[in-house]
Order: C-alpha cells, then sequence, then structure tokens
C-alpha cells in the first residue's frame, strides 16, 4: 500500500515538473499559427517593419464597442485579432477597446470634441427581432506614441456601396490602415513631390483629393518651370531636389528649355507621373455637337526617345463606364444610364503590385499608347479590353447618335469588323537607365554637367489626365474614382497612390494595400426565416449529445462492473 502511494507521489511530481519546464521553455519559444486560407491573421514582412523601431509604448484606442449589426460585430473582432498579431509582433504595442458614448450625460461634449477632431461619426441599422433602429458609431482608432497622436480610420467609406460591402472592405483595408497610421507615428515625411506648373496643367481644385491624401506621406509642393528661360542653372538644380515630378494635363507646349531639365531630372534619376492627354474636347454651343482634335503640346521627341509614341486617336471600348442623360422636361426630367464607349473601364489581369486588387480604372476620352524596342523596360500597367475601336482625328461625336449607336452595339453585340484593335495600352511604366533626349543635339542651354545616361530610375506615362480628376459636391471635392452621376465607385485613387508608392520605392506600402482577405457574411433573409428552427437545434442538441453520452457511459460502467457482482 504504502509502496503504491510512493509510486502515486512520484508521478504527480514528475507532472509537476513537467509542466514547469514547459512554461520555462514556452516563455521563451513563442510560435502562433495562422490556419486560414488567405493569411488574414499574418502580418505582411511590410506591416512587421514599421513597427520594427518602436522603442516606447504605442497606445491605441479603438472606438469600436457597443450594440452593433452582424457585420461591424466582424469589423470588431477582426481589428481586435490584427492588434493582437501587432502586439505579439512588438511588446509595446498596447490597445484598448472604448465605447465613446457609454456615458450618456457627456455624449454631447464627447461628439464635439470627435469632431473637432476630425472624427466623424458612422450611422448604421440595426435590425434585431423584425426592428430596425438606427445607431451611430465612431469607426476610429487613435494611436499615441511619445508626443504625436494619429487617427485611424477603420471605415472604408465608399459612396454607392452597400453596408457589408463597406465592412468587407474596411477590413480588407485594416492592416494597411493601422501599419499607415504607425508608420506616420514612426516615420516621419522625408520624400518630396513637385507638381509640374506652367503649361496649363490642371487646377488644384480638380486634383484635391488625390494629393490631400498623397501630403500625409510625402512633402508636397508646386513647380513652376516658367522660370527656366531666366535663370535655366538654377531652376534645374532646385528641380532636383524633389524625388517625384507629376505632370498632370498640360495644354501648353513645352519649349526646349523646359524639355532639357526635364530630361536632366530624369538623367539625375529623378522619377516622374505623366498625365497626358493628346485629344483636345471642343464643343459647339450652338450644334451641341462635340468634336475631338488632336493637342499638340512638343512632347513627341521627348518620350520617342523614352521608348513610347502617345497616339492622336480615341479609343471606342465596349467594356465602358455608363453615362446619366435627363429625358422630358425640365421639371418631370428623368435620368437614366447609357452605355458610353468614349469611357472606357480597364481591370487588368497583370500581377503587378501596382495594379493588383484594385477596382477597375475610368478613362475618358483616352488614347493609344505605342511602345518602342529599346534597352528600357516596358510593362503595360493598364489596356482597354479585347473589344476595342481606334478611331482618328478630327472627330465630330454626336452624343444621340452614339447613345443610339452604343445601345444597338451593347444589345446586338459590336461588329467584328470595327472593334477589332484588341487591347490597347494605357498606362505604361518604364524602368532602367534612360538615354538623354539631347544626346547629339544642341542644349537650349550650356550645363557643366550634362548627363548622357540616367541612373536606374522610373516614369510611368498615362495617355488620359482624367483618372486624376475628381468631381465636386458643390464645392467640396469628392473621393477621386467616385462618381455622383451613376453613383458608382472606380479604382482611380488606389492606382494613383500604388503608383507613387512605387515610383517613390515605397512598394511595402501597396503590398499590405493589396492584401486580399476573403469575408463570408450570413444571408439575413435565411438568418430571420430560419431562426427558431435554429435556436432549438442549438438549445436541444447539446441536450441530446449530453443523454447520449450518459446512456453509453452507464451502459460501459454497468457491463464493467457487473462480474464484481
Amino acid at each position: 500500500m504504502l509502496k503504491n502511494n510512493l509510486q502515486h507521489i512520484k508521478k504527480l511530481l514528475f507532472l509537476i515538473i513537467g509542466i514547469i519546464l514547459l512554461n520555462i521553455v514556452s516563455s521563451y519559444i513563442y510560435k502562433r499559427f495562422d490556419l486560414t486560407q488567405d493569411n488574414r491573421y499574418t502580418l505582411s514582412e511590410a506591416a512587421i517593419k514599421t513597427i520594427e523601431t518602436a522603442d516606447a509604448p504605442i497606445l491605441v484606442d479603438v472606438f469600436l464597442e457597443g450594440n452593433f449589426p452582424p457585420e461591424f460585430k466582424r469589423l470588431q473582432m477582426e481589428t481586435k485579432q490584427l492588434l493582437e498579431e501587432f502586439s505579439a509582433s512588438n511588446s509595446n504595442i498596447r490597445y484598448e477597446f472604448i465605447n465613446p458614448l457609454e456615458n450618456e450625460e457627456d455624449a454631447d461634449a464627447i461628439r464635439d470634441q470627435f469632431a473637432q477632431f476630425g472624427l466623424i461619426p458612422a450611422q448604421v441599422e440595426v435590425k434585431q427581432n423584425g426592428k430596425v433602429s438606427t445607431e451611430q458609431i465612431y469607426p476610429w482608432a487613435l494611436a499615441y506614441y511619445n508626443s504625436k497622436t494619429v487617427k485611424i480610420p477603420l471605415l472604408k467609406n465608399q459612396l454607392g456601396i452597400t453596408s457589408e460591402e463597406r465592412v468587407t472592405n474596411s477590413i480588407q483595408n485594416l492592416e494597411y490602415a493601422f501599419a499607415d497610421g504607425f508608420n506616420k507615428l514612426l516615420n516621419p515625411k522625408k520624400r518630396k513631390v513637385a507638381v509640374i506648373k506652367g503649361n496649363g496643367e490642371m487646377e488644384d481644385k480638380f486634383v484635391a483629393d488625390f494629393f490631400k491624401s498623397l501630403q500625409d506621406y510625402y512633402y508636397i509642393a508646386p513647380f513652376t518651370l516658367d522660370s527656366i528661360s531666366v535663370t535655366p542653372k538654377r531652376t534645374l538644380e532646385q528641380l532636383k531636389t524633389f524625388d517625384l515630378i507629376v505632370v498632370a494635363d498640360p495644354k501648353e507646349a513645352f519649349n526646349d528649355s523646359e524639355k532639357y531639365a526635364l530630361d536632366q531630372y530624369v538623367m539625375k534619376g529623378g522619377a516622374s507621373l505623366w498625365l497626358l492627354n493628346s485629344i483636345d474636347i471642343k464643343q459647339d454651343s450652338l450644334s451641341g455637337k462635340t468634336y475631338a482634335f488632336p493637342r499638340n503640346i512638343n512632347m513627341t521627341d521627348f518620350f520617342f526617345k523614352y521608348g513610347l509614341r502617345i497616339n492622336a486617336n480615341v479609343i471606342k471600348d465596349v467594356y465602358s463606364a455608363p453615362i446619366m442623360l435627363a429625358s422630358g422636361n425640365e421639371r418631370d426630367a428623368q435620368y437614366s444610364r447609357y452605355p458610353w464607349l468614349y469611357s472606357p473601364l480597364s481591370a487588368s489581369n497583370n500581377n503587378h503590385p501596382i495594379v493588383t486588387n484594385i477596382e477597375a480604372v475610368k478613362f475618358d476620352y483616352t488614347s493609344s499608347i505605342d511602345t518602342l524596342p529599346n534597352s528600357i523596360s516596358k510593362t503595360i500597367l493598364l489596356s482597354s479590353s479585347p473589344i476595342t475601336k481606334s478611331v482618328g482625328m478630327p472627330l465630330e461625336i454626336d452624343i444621340n447618335q452614339e447613345v443610339t449607336e452604343n445601345l444597338k452595339i451593347v444589345n446586338e453585340g459590336p461588329s467584328p469588323t470595327d472593334f477589332n484593335s484588341g487591347e490597347l495600352p494605357l498606362a505604361i511604366l518604364l524602368e532602367g537607365e534612360f538615354s538623354s533626349v539631347f544626346s547629339n543635339r544642341l542644349k537650349p542651354f550650356k550645363l557643366k554637367n550634362d548627363l548622357s545616361f540616367s541612373v536606374e530610375t522610373k516614369m510611368v506615362v498615362i495617355s488620359d489626365e482624367s483618372i486624376i480628376r475628381n468631381q465636386f459636391q458643390g464645392n467640396r471635392p469628392l473621393e477621386l474614382g467616385f462618381d455622383k452621376w451613376t453613383n458608382s465607385f472606380y479604382g482611380n485613387k488606389d492606382f494613383l497612390l500604388n503608383t507613387v508608392n512605387y515610383l517613390l520605392d515605397d512598394s511595402g506600402l501597396i503590398n499590405i494595400r493589396t492584401k486580399e482577405i476573403s469575408i463570408p457574411f450570413l444571408d439575413l433573409q435565411k438568418t430571420t426565416k430560419k431562426r427558431t428552427q435554429w435556436q432549438i437545434v442549438n438549445i436541444l442538441l447539446p441536450l441530446l449529445l449530453l443523454a447520449i453520452f450518459g446512456l453509453i457511459f452507464n451502459y460501459i460502467r454497468k457491463r464493467k462492473y457487473s462480474k464484481f457482482c
């Protein structure tokens, strides 16, 4: 008896020692396993790298606590799990979920405080037991590091989509939202972007939304090329201090001095984004007809040397965005959608990080781009669909006639002899060592260190300026990519942000932004219809299983001990 007791004590001691050793080892060896198909709970290398330098606590207050509809509870859960991953990667990241409106007495003061800080509430419908109520929530987080504070939007606000689609897009954007916020706290802005002026470029109000988004990451400043004619060397030296230049819709021709300065900027390794339109749209006020004429900005030889040519044509694409047209009298006018083949939609199958997982990009009156053989690497980022027609200029566009023809094409199918141009390039990335446009040519002004070849650099050329143009609601610029007339949202903004990030070697931000996550949602109609059925199953099934287990246990027990009776 004593011997058996000692053996039991030894086993118990070995078990306790084993558990202690296991805990000691596990405190040094830490591993998390992500078993999801899309690796949604695995942080990307770029996100981990963002928080590596945090040597002091980053405190995160998340305002997602309260009575939410199911899709927002999913957003809350995904946010918690993502912050757990960030905290596991760097223990300095600490977070807390707060209901800011929990104390009703201070609710109005908190709303005013949040409004001053730019935290806009979201109105959500809560459906419960067949009843619908409206709740106000703040889908935001505030991150604090040392003396800095950054607001992090958790809800990706896109007009024209359902609540579930909005939450799905937001969950897909969560890792980027937090990594972006931590990046702003830990890494101050360094790169400088010049918005080129002086040749009739697009007005600031039409590019307001894009550059407002861009200024969170880079220093943005206008740069006028007019001073080239007076102080060319000084202007060029100032231009070289920028990491990227953006040229959006120049309407006036560039002179040789301006071209030479831009060329030497490229030779020095400067990146550039060109949004050029070779089409001049003119409207006859008397007839109401629209005419398309070729536009000449004297840059054909410039891009020809770099290996491409923007053609003097207009693209008609069956895969295109609609337009809204009014019918009837002014008071009784009704707006309807009609196909408009002059607004191609480009959804690239290219796996390049710039165009991965973005919505279709909307163009308006665009031209095709030809690539020419040289040593520069060229990647077609966006192109028209295979069912495309190239039309020469000058071109008369009668909107009534065009709509009638477009409806016929959509209903009966396009003519294979007309729409046979195939996929035509609309946006091209150039990478490599560029040769100077002014090699073996007379220079417009003298430079001591004239360069004939560039260092490794990048350039993106897009044959349409409209993809950067935002619309307006009154005097307020709308988000780039949103078409208020059709209530549709396109991928223009993501495409251009990805392009700038890539040109400035911020590929980590692109990889996080384009991470794809699949979020399954419950069907509300089915759940309401089968609510009672599943409640019965959830209550009775555990009791039934417990009863079966009891019967089996009693049967085995009786069978085991019946031989001793």
